[in-house]
């Protein structure tokens, strides 16, 4: 089958031929016709977690997917040939992924039925960049706030954590790069900040003088970065990185720092399903493109300013 892989960590990704999988007891065999991309994928491929969970190369990219189930192993029982599903291929080991016409999951795995309504393109976007977003939304902290600053809020996961967030009253400030006012305030952005043409604590403290209630940063690796977003933290708020800047970020007191972490499940996948089904969660694409040139996208990936979401039609 064709697939998009890397032969070694760091590797330039390329469009390669491997073994079509087989499911094994329990599991199911899907033909792949999304994949949608997320940072972690090239992430993992440059060696993320070298060490920490086994590996297999060629490495095949990619985590989320939509398609219908193609075979079934011995034993399995929830899902039936032709069934359309959608899911995220992100168990050890590292190196079978979704950017790929097959891909294997096991049943009781992050892998959920797609609801009438709901195309398979969309629901190929929801897996990584919905839940992380719900979870988020989810913390104790983050739940009960009033204002929201989302750094990177133009990405997968800010999009999708702007929309929940505005469905609960969240009053939203998205810190982006570029100009994205119309397309942010569509999503329920009370406030657009471009930080290439605007200082964002000055924009912050124009809006919320006693600072925000929660940050949200998704994109600074940086502590000293991050700790800069936290500076516009009201006391008593809460600051969350999903790229492990918190825990070492210099942040004044009174301020709670989370370095977030993904809990993927196949129940959390159902909410966000109907959700979308319903149109309360719509993921926006930013491109849609065949699998071969999904290097060059993986590319634009890494340089950043991502807008939604990028699609690979396998």
């Amino acid at each position: 089958m064709r697939a998009v892989a890397v032969r070694e960590f760091g590797a330039e990704p390329e469009l390669v031929e491997v073994p079509d999988p087989v499911p094994g007891p329990g599991e199911v065999l899907v033909r792949v016709d999304y994949a949608s991309l997320n940072p972690f994928d090239w992430q993992s491929a440059d060696g993320l977690l070298e060490g920490r969970v086994p590996h297999v190369f060629p490495l095949v990219m990619g985590t989320d997917f939509a398609g219908r189930v193609d075979a079934v192993g011995a034993g399995t029982e929830r899902f039936r040939i032709g069934d359309p599903v959608f899911g995220q291929a992100s168990r050890p080991p590292i190196g079978a992924g979704s950017y790929a016409e097959y891909v294997t999951m096991p049943q009781d795995s992050v892998i959920s039925a797609v609801p009438p309504g709901l195309s398979l393109e969309s629901a190929a976007m929801l897996p990584t960049a919905g839940m992380t977003a719900a979870q988020i939304l989810e913390n104790a902290a983050i739940r009960e706030c009033e204002s929201l600053l989302v750094i990177g809020a133009t990405g997968g996961v800010g999009t999708a954590l702007t929309q929940l967030a505005a469905a609960r009253d969240v009053r939203v400030l998205a810190a982006v790069r570029g100009e994205e006012k119309h397309r942010m305030g569509a999503l329920g952005a009370a406030v657009t900040i471009d930080t290439t043409s605007a200082d964002l604590a000055t924009a912050v403290r124009d809006v919320c003088p006693e600072g925000v209630d929660a940050l949200v940063d998704l994109v600074s690796a940086d502590p000293d970065s991050f700790a800069a977003g936290a500076a516009l933290v009201r006391a008593g708020g809460v600051a969350l990185s999903t790229r492990s800047a918190a825990g070492q970020a210099p942040v004044q007191a009174g301020i709670e720092t989370v370095d977030f972490e993904l809990a993927a499940s196949s129940e959390l996948l159902d909410i966000l399903a109907v959700a979308a089904a319903k149109g309360a969660l719509k993921p926006p694409i930013d491109a849609e493109v065949p699998l071969e040139k999904a290097p060059r996208a993986i590319a634009k990936s890494r340089a950043g300013g991502a807008r939604g979401k990028t699609v690979f039609v396998i």
